[in-house]
């Protein structure tokens, strides 16, 4: 069995613990800190005036009582409307920046993996450069599906994090990742049963594996097991509960 590279496998809520709450949104990011989760996942846009928002899809039909591209609105605009999700226990709950994100977690000691989605080219300095502001960028990922987004958090400085994010079809990604100097992958769980070394050639490159999204405890056992470094889950209690149950977590 191939060891994790951390004392034990990190638990990071998927857009906070949004089994729970509405996803990307302040109150499961909370939730999340609440559950000793290790850390939470979130995604980022830019605003039409500029802002760095918090939210998954470009558009914002199915998270919130308005519709439209993020980019189309002001951040003002986009706090007019409710993205409680259809999880009537959270009306009027606004789009968060990623600043209050930051404002909330900062004393938590919680890691954040920004997943850049946006192809705007001037979201990943910003994303640094506030990361940097709210003293947050020894404990903040970058990952993307948009892999150039990762080598502009490069060309602001090379010893950040990213990690590149795919489904299961990458040929040898840890060859990949090697090439650029990425410092995980964030492959969909389903990797681990396509190339059942890509946890062993990863780790002998000093490459960490963090898998999505991992819901169901079998197979949450399963990657820990497998020597995985994190686990990116809606259900943070589960996951933790899975791992100690099995002695797997510290």
């Amino acid at each position: 069995m191939e060891k994790t590279l951390n004392t034990s496998p990190l638990v990071w809520a998927h857009r906070g613990a949004s089994a729970y709450a509405p996803e990307n949104t302040l109150p499961a990011f909370r939730l999340a800190a609440e559950m000793h989760a290790d850390g939470v996942e979130l995604d980022v846009y830019l605003t039409k005036d500029d802002q760095i928002v918090v939210c998954h899809d470009n558009k914002i039909d199915r998270t919130s009582t308005g519709s439209g591209l993020i980019s189309d609105h002001t951040l003002a605009e986009l706090r007019a409307y409710s993205f409680h999700n259809s999880m009537d226990a959270y009306e009027n709950t606004p789009i968060p920046t990623l600043a209050e994100v930051y404002e909330l977690l900062a004393p938590t000691g919680l890691s954040v993996n920004v997943e850049i989605k946006s192809h705007d080219s001037r979201l990943p300095a910003m994303c640094c450069d506030l990361a940097k502001r709210y003293g947050m960028e020894d404990r903040v990922y970058y990952s993307s599906f948009y892999h150039p987004a990762l080598l502009a958090v490069h060309d602001v400085d090379p010893y950040l994090p990213v990690a590149p994010l795919f489904s299961d079809n990458l040929v040898y990604p840890w060859l990949y990742a090697s090439t650029f100097g990425a410092q995980a992958i964030h492959p969909h769980h389903g990797a681990l049963r396509l190339s059942p070394e890509i946890i062993r050639e990863c780790h002998m490159r000093g490459i960490r594996v963090n898998f999505w999204t991992c819901d169901d405890p079998e197979i949450i056992l399963t990657l820990a097991k497998a020597g995985c470094d994190a686990l990116i889950t809606n259900k943070p209690d589960v996951a933790i509960e899975v791992l100690k149950n099995a002695g797997l977590y510290n």
